[in-house]
Order: C-alpha cells, then structure tokens, then sequence
C-alpha cells in the first residue's frame, strides 16, 4: 500500500468518532437504552443479525429506522403475515409487455437495513426465504442469483406475550441471528421527558437523517473488528463455553460451530468499541448473554440462568491490560 493509500485510511480515532456519532443518533432515538444500543453495535459491527423478542411499541422500528439512517442506508420493512409469500421478501419477475421480456423487481431484501416485523406470524415457507440471505447476503429468484448490500442487516421482532398464529423459527434459522435483545419499557423519567417532548400534533420531535458514515465506511469499520486479535487462552475460553454448553442437562442443542464463531467476532466488536485492539475474557462475558440467548431454545429467564451455569463451570483465563504479543 503507498503512503497516498496509507494516509487516505482512517485511523482507529476516527473510527470510534464515527461510531460514537451513531450511537448518540440511537440514543436520542430511543431513550434510556444504551445498554440495548450498545448490544446492536456490536451485532452491526460483528456483521450479525438481531432478535428483538419484546412487546409492541417499544421502540423497535424506531431502533431500526435510526440505524438505517445513520448509517446511510436504505431502509426496508416486511410486516411478516400468514399470507406473506416468499416472493414477498425477495422479489419477483414481471413480464413487461411494452419490452416482452421478465423484468425483476427487487424485494424489501435489497436495502441495508431490513426489519421483518413479527417474524413468527410468517410461515416456514417465508421464513426460509430469509436464510439465504441472512446467511450469504444473497437471494435466488428463478435460478437467478442477486447479490445484497455488503452491508445488509436484519433485525426480526417477534411478540413474546401472543403466540396465537405464530410459527416458531426454526433452529436453523434462530442460528443465523448473532443475537437476540429484549428493549424493555423506558424507565420513568425517560418516560417523561418523552412525553414532555412531544408535541401537539403528537408527533415525536425529529432527529437529524444525515449519515453519520460514508459510503464503504461501515465495512471498513467490520473488517477493522474482524483484525482484531483473540489471543489463544481467550480462544480456549470461548471452545470450552461451548463444550460445556453441549454437555449441560438443560441444553438440547449446544453452540454449534458457527454460532461459536459468532461469539468470537462478537467479541471483537465489543473489544473495538471498548477502544481495544485485542479482546478479552471480560468482552466474551459482556456479549455471552444474547449470543447465547438466542441459540438454546429457552425462555428468557432460563436461557439467564443455564448460560450462568455454564461460565460458572469454565475457568476464566487469566490476561493482561495489554495488547498481547
């Protein structure tokens, strides 16, 4: 690389700047949930996908539409219903007859963020035809091949309290998201200042929509994550959580190797965020909870309490306040 191409990459300085922009933009969007935005960057910058299980109107499309906006991208939403088909989500091809050939029309998959509202009120059918391209970010339509944004990112809901209806996703399926969060309701004096900011019409006040990111900016930042180092004690900590989560009596299905792998870029982006270069026991605990919570087919609560377990049986290595060697 030359020095032109050298000076023209920003530093880690910048990077945690820009980060930072599109966490004040979140936290103004959704107030009194920084714990709950901190877990999103990391799915964002670890190229995840999110599991918002939590009751209705709590935020979650605000979340989304935010995150779209601050980091330039396009927003998509599928209202996710019985009668919603495949097609609905990836597209069709429509015979144009002025031309006399299919012309394709692109799905809600082709933005960068994609919210597919209640999830589990759509059918396995429909369901699956966001496998593909949660996992490959890619879609086939008529053995065609369309590829997505680099930086597509799906955040899924699904309504914990009404079960009626539904189809439960798949393990599959519940795999190719990094993490599951629950927004939970404001505390009170968030909920004031909500209300004292509303105004007449009942309109919430805007936020700034200029992107916090430029174009390419937010891959840069997932590849900077992807560099950042695991040392080997830290690799042997993440292998023998998920050993331990295959043997533990309450778990049907432990970590599987790609959910192990998600632990550890997960891992990563919290590393990046805490300003870090190399990560840490401490990352691993800090993102242990919903990568887990979203892989053991439990309740909230249970999920909780079996992934203590499992960090109680595991020895936590020790390590240094320093970038290892």
């Amino acid at each position: 690389m030359t020095t032109s191409e050298l000076q023209k990459q920003p530093s880690a300085e910048s990077d945690l700047q820009a980060v930072d922009g599109i966490r004040q933009r979140l936290n103004a969007s959704l107030k009194g949930k920084a714990d709950v935005i901190e877990m999103v960057l990391v799915c964002l910058l670890s190229r995840g996908h999110l599991l918002l299980e939590d009751k209705p109107g709590l935020g979650k499309t605000t979340l989304a539409k935010a995150l779209a906006e601050s980091i330039g991208g396009h927003f998509a939403r599928a209202q996710c219903t019985p009668d919603l088909l495949p097609s609905d989500i990836t597209g069709f091809n429509i015979f144009n007859q002025k031309t006399h050939e299919f012309e394709f029309r692109k799905g809600p998959v082709f933005s960068e963020v994609l919210l597919a509202d209640e999830i589990n009120r759509a059918t396995p059918r429909t369901q699956s035809a966001l496998l593909e391209a949660m996992a490959e970010r890619q879609v086939t339509v008529d053995t065609q091949r369309y590829d997505l944004s680099d930086a597509f990112f799906v955040i899924a809901t699904q309504n914990p309290v009404d079960q009626h209806g539904t189809y439960p996703l798949p393990e599959a399926q519940l795999d190719r998201f990094a993490m599951k969060l629950s927004v939970g309701y404001p505390a009170m004096d968030d909920e004031i200042r909500m209300l004292a900011e509303a105004v007449v019409d009942g309109r919430q006040p805007t936020v700034s929509s200029d992107a916090c990111l430029q174009a390419g900016q937010l891959q840069a930042l997932q590849a900077r994550v992807a560099a950042i180092s695991v040392a080997t004690p830290v690799q042997d900590y993440l292998v023998r959580i998920a050993t331990e989560t295959r043997s533990h009596m309450s778990i049907a299905l432990g970590l599987s190797p790609r959910g192990l792998l998600t632990l550890q870029r997960a891992s990563q982006a919290r590393a990046f965020l805490a300003g870090r270069d190399f990560v840490t026991p401490d990352d691993v605990l800090d993102v242990i909870f919903p990568v887990l919570g979203v892989r053991l087919g439990l309740e909230v609560r249970e999920a909780a309490r079996v992934t203590q377990e499992v960090l109680d049986a595991v020895t936590v290595p020790a390590y240094s306040e320093k970038s290892p060697s």
